[in-house]
This record gives structure tokens, sequence and C-alpha cells, in this order.
């Protein structure tokens, strides 16, 4: 199974809204990202700066073209802009994926 694992920041003042939109994630959100083989999916943050993984059931290819082409989750790009500064990958739509460079089993 391959992982994906990206950061991002979130906007000064906006904790408290990205964390409560978070708890109340639309349940087509959800099921975007499980048709996208997205499982084990975990965001945690320190202070605003923010850590996302996730393991991919049908490989990382196949989630970010499963996201890209979602409009559920343009919807939710869209939705979160005015709490959450995201670089993306122009080439996937995605968050640039950040190196592994450590592993235990």
């Amino acid at each position: 199974m391959e992982r994906m694992a990206w950061k991002g920041r979130i906007k000064p003042g906006k904790k408290a809204e990205y964390i409560r939109r978070h708890k109340e994630i639309w349940p087509e959100m959800v099921s975007v990202l499980k048709e996208a083989g997205i499982v084990n999916y975990s965001i945690f943050c320190c202070g605003d700066e923010l850590f996302g993984y996730y393991e991919c059931q049908k490989g990382v290819a196949f989630a970010e073209k499963t996201q890209a082409e979602s409009p559920v989750v343009r919807r939710w790009n869209d939705f979160m802009q005015d709490v959450l500064k995201l670089e993306m990958d122009p080439v996937t739509g995605a968050q640039p994926k950040l190196e592994q460079v450590f592993r235990l089993d």
C-alpha cells in the first residue's frame, strides 16, 4: 500500500474554524476519499502548521486523479480557502508529496 503525506498551514486566527469544519466534514467528501482508496487518514497540527497522512489502497496516482476530477473536492477546497493555505501541485491538483525518509514497521 502506498502512503501519502502532505503539509499545509492554517491561516492566522482560523484554527478553531478549521477544526470545526473537519468535525462536520461533508458525507459526500468522505465518500470521494473512500472511492479514491484513501484509508487511515489523519491530520495533525502544531500551532498553525498541518501535517496530513493517509494510505492509498489503489495507489497514490489513483487517489490524486480521483480527487482532482471530483467536483466535491473542488467545492471542499473552495470552502476551506478562507481558513487554509495549501500549495497545490499544478500537475496533480493535489498537495505536493512529502519525501519519506524513515519508516519503522
